[in-house]
């Protein structure tokens, strides 16, 4: 054996203790050595959490603990945020302009929640050890949800019908999504989330020619992208509403639509 690790408490506490008492009885037996006795900062929540990742072996934890590290958090809802710490993205970002918006949709703040202004990885290992209930993130596939998924159960966050019908009817550039079952371990059902279209945007002054080549050829490319990369997913199906609405479907936020864009669009028959 490769030696026993337990985790106790803060320094001088009362777990510390219990713990340096338990290592002097439990090196008597040689098989169990070297006993390594740490100290954490969030005592049993953080044990629970250096539990789950591997960190340790054995850990002291309240009673009261207990039931909420096997059941997790009470946390089913976008509602159930309220009074929690959510990693919301860096303070300047988009996700956390999204966070605002949500909220903001179902008659919250970032005020009625601790919000923690951290980018995805940090956010995720805040939310492995305890220190953040929840986290916006990114689409999925992705590096960090990858490898938080390998680390901890996660439960993605339903809203209820009539909310998401809220937040899609007040925020336009929104659409309905679904995450497939199984995309993560424990989601064992479909969950519908509202979706934001990421685009490829230029500036005015690039050149129509370039403009109209490089969107010639991801539209040539629409069925081979979703295989390069699973971001790209039913991408075929976002230029469709080109011929029923115009070039004002692809025009988010009145930004009108490049010269060069149209022209690949024209060419394809996806503009009249």
């Amino acid at each position: 054996m490769a030696g026993v690790r337990i985790g106790t408490a803060e320094a001088n506490s009362t777990f510390l203790s219990q713990g340096l008492a338990l290592k002097t009885v439990l090196e008597r037996a040689p098989a169990l050595k070297p006993i390594d006795v740490s100290t954490s900062g969030h005592a049993s929540v953080e044990n629970a959490n250096r539990l789950q990742s591997g960190d340790i072996d054995f850990g002291f934890m309240a009673s009261n603990w207990i039931g909420r590290a096997k059941n997790g958090s009470a946390l089913r809802t976008v509602r159930d945020l309220r009074g929690r710490r959510l990693v919301v993205g860096p303070e300047k970002s988009g996700m956390t302009q999204h966070a605002r918006v949500i909220l903001g949709t179902l008659g919250m703040t970032l005020a009625d929640l601790t919000s923690l202004y951290l980018d995805f990885a940090s956010g995720a290992e805040a939310l492995v050890r305890g220190n953040a209930d929840a986290q916006l993130q990114c689409p999925i596939p992705n590096k960090v949800m990858t490898a938080l998924d390998a680390r901890a159960e996660i439960r993605v966050l339903h809203y209820a019908a009539d909310d998401l019908d809220t937040v899609l009817r007040a925020v336009p550039f929104y659409r309905r999504t679904v995450m497939r079952r199984g995309a993560l371990r424990a989601l064992d059902a479909d969950v519908a989330q509202p979706a934001v279209v990421n685009v490829l945007v230029t500036h005015a002054r690039v050149a129509e020619a370039t403009v109209c080549e490089v969107t010639a050829a991801i539209f040539a490319a629409c069925e081979e992208l979703p295989r390069l990369n699973a971001l790209f997913d039913d991408m075929a199906t976002l230029f469709a509403p080109l011929r029923a609405e115009g070039a004002r479907a692809f025009e988010f936020g009145g930004v009108a639509l490049h010269p060069g864009a149209a022209a690949a669009y024209r060419a394809a028959s996806l503009l009249g």
